[in-house]
Parts: structure tokens; sequence; C-alpha cells
């Protein structure tokens, strides 16, 4: 019987999730939870994508590097990725930060992978794939590991086009014809644009393939540079491309969810980038497949009655259109159009939902009207509340983006 080599090469590979970010730019979403907790799609975590990639494409040894206000993160992945079979050496270990090495907490995203460099020695891996937890995408990794070891490669970092005037909010990067990098740059003020394309530069995706070996030895060398920030993008990469193999893996090679010739990858780390994703979902055909078989969004869910639409009368007519309603929803005589209900919500009669994203066990009194709105978990919205209307009156309970997407949090309702 002859070996699949990409399975062989999956299976001698450990995953690090970066998880630990509390994504300031989500506002008052991530007050009491990390970005990687977010709730997203009705039923999933941004989580979820990164752990659906990594079990789908065969990495089944993961741990997941926590720090900032972990608890809801810490409870989802032991509740929905229990599933693996431990027998068969497959697990996902939750790492809070523990300060093994003195007393701080990380300082970078090199820092944290050094101060768990004792979970990757004991599980004795052959490669290493580092990569954060807060975006939304599907990926092989397998692919990305295969053209890492065909090319004999030190490292490798995934990477995507982007428009050239959003570079200065990731790495960018020069490659040559071998697609080895030859120049990083880390969020530059005046980005470098590529070769025959003046308005897009080639971005790391924060997605990043070692041999362990190698990389333990450069961690080492890492912490010991006083003069560091102890940062794969700002110290690392800029440093190894002058002297080691790193090369360049394009997304469109290992994207699982492409749009035409374009792969789908969302950084969804604002309240208007979260809301146009998540509204994205009602489209008759959205850019990203939750439903794709081949590629399930994996995670176990737990049991909850299906969702319940009641009264058909007149101007009391419980329905949705052009929506995604999860399970354990109640829409009592009440109009969903173009939103989403996460699961566990109720909307009383007489109640219009337009635009708009509502996050699990809300509660929506008679006569609401929102549109344009995020309603943040545990929400007791009361009757006749308007909200994505008037943005003047808005402003004075809650908070509206630049774009006009009105955030509801329970505080901001009064409640403790």
């Amino acid at each position: 019987m002859h070996s699949d080599p990409m399975r062989d090469i999956t299976h001698q590979t450990y995953a690090l999730v970066l998880a630990g970010g509390r994504g300031t730019r989500l506002r008052q979403l991530t007050d009491h939870r990390a970005k990687p907790a977010v709730p997203f799609a009705g039923t999933m975590r941004i989580i979820d994508f990164a752990l659906g990639n990594c079990v789908n494409s065969g990495l089944r040894r993961i741990g997941v590097l926590t720090q900032y206000k972990a608890q809801s993160l810490i409870r989802h992945i032991e509740r929905s990725w229990g599933f693996l079979e431990a027998s068969l050496g497959e697990y996902v270990d939750i790492v809070p930060a523990q300060q093994r090495r003195d007393e701080r907490w990380y300082t970078g995203t090199a820092d944290a992978v050094y101060q768990n460099l004792d979970i990757l020695r004991e599980s004795r891996p052959k490669y290493v794939v580092v990569l954060g937890g807060d975006h939304v995408y599907k990926m092989d990794y397998g692919v990305l590991l295969a053209d890492h070891v065909q090319r004999g490669a030190d490292m490798s970092v995934a990477c995507l086009e982007v428009p050239l005037a959003e570079a200065c909010e990731f790495g960018v990067m020069t490659i040559d014809g071998d697609q080895r990098i030859r120049a990083f740059d880390e969020k530059p003020a005046h980005p470098k644009s590529m070769p025959n394309k003046p308005d897009r530069a080639l971005a790391s995706m924060g997605i990043y393939a070692f041999n362990a070996d190698f990389l333990v030895d450069q961690l080492e060398r890492d912490a010991s540079d006083p003069d560091s920030s102890h940062d794969f993008g700002k110290d690392l990469i800029p440093r190894l491309v002058h002297s080691a193999r790193v090369f360049a893996h394009r997304f469109e090679d290992s994207c699982v969810n492409m749009v035409g010739d374009r792969p789908y990858w969302r950084d969804v780390g604002t309240l208007d980038a979260y809301w146009e994703a998540n509204l994205d979902l009602t489209h008759v055909e959205p850019e990203l497949n939750l439903y794709d078989q081949a590629w399930p969004m994996l995670g176990r869910q737990p049991h909850r009655p299906p969702a319940k639409f009641v009264f058909d009368d007149a101007g009391r007519r419980g329905c949705a259109v052009d929506a995604l309603v999860s399970d354990g929803c109640i829409v009592s005589g009440a109009l969903i159009r173009r939103s989403i209900l996460f699961y566990s919500t109720r909307v009383a009669e007489g109640s219009r939902i337009e635009d708009s994203v509502v996050l699990p066990n809300a509660s929506i009194g008679r006569n609401v009207t929102l549109r344009r709105v995020i309603v943040d978990k545990g929400c007791v919205l009361p009757d006749g509340l308007k909200a994505g209307l008037d943005p003047d009156q808005d402003r004075k309970r809650f908070n509206v983006t630049e774009r006009g997407i009105v955030l509801i949090t329970p505080e901001m309702l009064g409640a403790r």
C-alpha cells in the first residue's frame, strides 16, 4: 500500500492558532470576549474557520494560544471541538498565557509561540503551521505544507493581493520569479506595489509554515535579542528573508472558497466589516459558501429546537425573507428581512428587522424597528425601540460607525 505524501506531511505537523487578541476595532463587541470568540454566521464563532480549516486539512494536533478575556472562547472550544479522537493522537489543546518564561504576558506573535515551545517539543512535529484565529476564510493548509516541502523552504508565508490603499495594514512582501521573498515590510506607511500592478500589493495573511527545528532555533535566537519586539512580521521575517529560504505561498492555490478568480478572505476586525461579512450570507449566492459538504463547517453544536414562525394575520405575520434564522429562534408575528438571527433569539409581534445582525439569546419586544443594526448577545430590547432610523438619536444611546451601522449592547440598554 502506497502512502499519501500530503497526508504524511499533515500527520507530522502541529498547528498553533494565535487567539489571544482583543480586536479593539470591534469596540464594545469585544469588551467581554476575545475577537476569535465573537459569534459569526448564526451558529459559529470566528475561530471556527481556523479550527475547521485545520481539521479539514488533516491537521489534528492543534494548540490554541489564548490571552485576553478568554473564558467564552475556552468554553466554546471545549464544548464544540472535543470530538477529535485522542486515542489516535488528535486533539485541540487550549493553552492560556501562563507566564512560563517570566512574569509578563505575550509581547508579540513570535513571543507567544516561544513561550510555548515546551508544547511543540512534547509533540515532536516535523513541521509547524502558525496562524491567527480571527479571520474568515476556507483554506487547505495541506496544500501550503506540500508547497513548503516541495520548495525545500525553511519558512513559507501565505499571501494574497490587496488594494495598495489598504496595504499599510499588512506585512507587504517583494518576491522573485521563484516565489522567494526578497523583502518584507510590516505595515509600511508607503507600501510597495506589485510589478505590473500599480494598484495592488502582495500581503502576508499571517499564516506561516515552518520546519519545526528551524522555528525553534529562530525563536530562541529572537528571544535573546534585546532590540527585538518578538513579532513574526516586525522582526523575524524581515531578518530571515536575507538569511534563510523563505517563500511566498499564493492563497489562490489553497483557497477552498474561490469567488470567480478571487479567493475569499475577510478580516472582520471592524464593526462595518463584521456587519457586511455576516449580511453577505443572506444573498442568494453568497461569496462564502457555508453549505459545502466537501469542506464542512465543523464544530459540535448544542441541540436546540427548530426555528419557529407563528401568526399569519395581516400586519401580524411571522416570516423571514433573504434571512438566516438559527435553531431555537421564535419569530412571533414579526418580519425579518436581509438579516441574521443567531440561535435562541425571540422576536415579538409587530417588529421589523432589516439588514441587521442579532446575536444569540436576544429578546426583541413588540413593535421594535431595527435597520442596519448589530444587537449583541443577551440584549433585551424594550417594546417600541427604534434603531438605525435616526443617527442623531442613535448616537445618544448606542455606538454608530462611520457607515451608519448601529451597535447595541446590554450595557447600553442599562443592563449590568
